[in-house]
């Protein structure tokens, strides 16, 4: 009589991802949105509150997001010279990476001169001027800004370095505390759970926000905008990959010994969502939550992913480089290498604390060349019509440099499982989408001194 194998009735139950069909509904309304931006403009314009309101859902979600990755990545460390050697690799990792990007879009900006041959008009000279924000600050009161009015405004105000600064003194505060302070870090791991659980609800929202951002876009700026500026923008977006695909490729491959095709695979979900709503805002707690589960330590993706969006926009360097120059050559004064690199360097330190929100870029660089070069603030209104195609790639390549950062400074402070990101790159160890936490319900499981699973938890029973 034939038996059935043992092996069937006793294999687990696999639970099965739905959010597959979320990111397909994603891609239909990216889709639908551009088929009614060009058919219907006038109609697609009102739509942008779809887009504007879920990317607001997602902005309400970042600083506590942050403030939990950071106090648990902190806390859960012995030593405090161990997270300033983190935050010291990364920052001069950041500061490197910013450089080179300068460097690369200098050099493609002076060989492609794409802003030759165009005409100012008043109407441009306006809408340049419109874009210079009467909130930008000295560098003096920038750094005073990031002190919040009270404990609590900085998870109110929306500004992320407030958020940071607060969860640094919180993470150390927690740290020297020793055992006394365990139950609070467990508390706050709750508290994570329950952020993750509500922004995995929050992403169910996603293809109606991609429909109205992407509509509005299309509808807003028509075909004629693209045509007299494919050049800057074909450009840009070469740069950009080369960008991505050469030099962090290069760099993760040296460093980590990893392959960059296969990290942005594993990533291909949090970049269709940066596509389609053109924030990399929008995939910062997903790029917390899966960094973590590559095998990347707590501290490291605490500290280098929040900082990063902050410090590390390799894609608005890029940007601001190319469009300097295009606006100067469009203005009829073209500037000398001389003139280029104090101007760029100046624009490289404006551009910091400008955290990866749609729009951004362009206010950044507006408030740069009104403090620095006030003449080429009349050329701002010339890449007003693209710039949110722009920001797309800025969005894209901000969130790369950031996705390798964290690999590269893991690796070279020893903070990161190389097993287990060779079995979560392979498909064998999958990410659970539903709830973006891990299967044993951790947003993150691995810690800072040993790297393995459960490891978090019996630190803490030890502290």
């Amino acid at each position: 009589m034939a038996s059935t194998p043992p092996t069937a009735s006793a294999a687990p139950a696999v639970k099965r991802d739905r959010t597959h069909y979320l990111y397909i509904a994603v891609i239909v309304a990216v889709i639908a949105g551009i088929a009614v931006g060009l058919i219907a403009p006038d109609v697609a314009v009102q739509l942008k509150p779809l887009g504007t309101g879920f990317v607001n859902l997602i902005k309400m979600m970042i600083s506590p997001i942050i403030f939990c990755t950071i106090v648990l990545g902190i806390g859960s460390v012995r030593k405090a010279a161990k997270v300033g050697a983190v935050g010291g690799i990364a920052l001069g990792y950041f500061l490197a990476m910013s450089l080179v990007a300068l460097a690369i879009g200098l050099v493609v900006g002076n060989i492609l001169h794409p802003g030759e041959g165009l005409h100012l008009t008043n109407a441009i000279k306006h809408a340049g001027h419109a874009q210079v924000s009467s909130d930008a600050l000295p560098p003096v009161e920038f750094v005073l800004s990031i002190i919040p009015t009270t404990f609590v405004s900085a998870f109110t105000g929306g500004q992320v370095l407030q958020t940071l600064l607060i969860a640094l003194l919180a993470g150390f505060a927690l740290q020297s505390m020793g055992s006394v302070g365990a139950p609070v870090l467990r508390g706050v791991e709750h508290v994570q759970r329950l952020v993750f659980r509500i922004l995995s609800m929050v992403m169910w929202a996603a293809p109606i926000g991609a429909f109205g951002a992407i509509a509005a876009l299309t509808g807003s700026a028509g075909l004629d905008a693209l045509k007299s500026l494919a050049v800057l923008m074909l450009g840009f977006y070469i740069t950009c990959v080369l960008f991505v695909f050469v030099v962090l490729g290069a760099m993760l491959r040296v460093v980590a010994g990893l392959n960059i095709f296969t990290l942005v695979k594993y990533l291909g979900r949090e970049f269709l969502l940066i596509l389609s709503t053109s924030s990399s805002e929008s995939a910062l707690p997903r790029l917390i939550a899966k960094m973590e589960h590559l095998g990347v330590s707590k501290p490291v993706v605490g500290i280098t992913v929040p900082t990063g969006y902050s410090f590390n926009l390799d894609g608005t360097m890029i940007y601001m480089t190319m469009a300097s120059l295009y606006i100067a050559d469009a203005l009829g004064t073209p500037m000398s290498v001389g003139e280029q690199i104090p101007l760029l360097l100046f624009l490289l330190v404006a551009s910091k604390g400008a955290a990866g929100v749609s729009g951004a870029g362009l206010a950044t660089l507006a408030g740069g060349l009104q403090s620095h070069k006030p003449a080429l603030v009349d050329g701002i209104g010339l890449v007003v019509g693209i710039d949110r195609f722009m920001s797309e790639a800025r969005a894209l390549t901000n969130f790369a440099g950031n996705a390798v950062a964290t690999v590269l400074v893991g690796t070279w402070t020893k903070e990161i499982d190389k097993e287990r990101v060779r079995q979560v790159l392979a498909g064998q160890l999958p990410f659970d989408e539903e709830t973006l936490l891990d299967e044993d319900g951790s947003a993150a499981r691995a810690e800072a001194e040993v790297p393995g699973p459960g490891e978090g938890e019996k630190q803490l029973a030890k502290a």
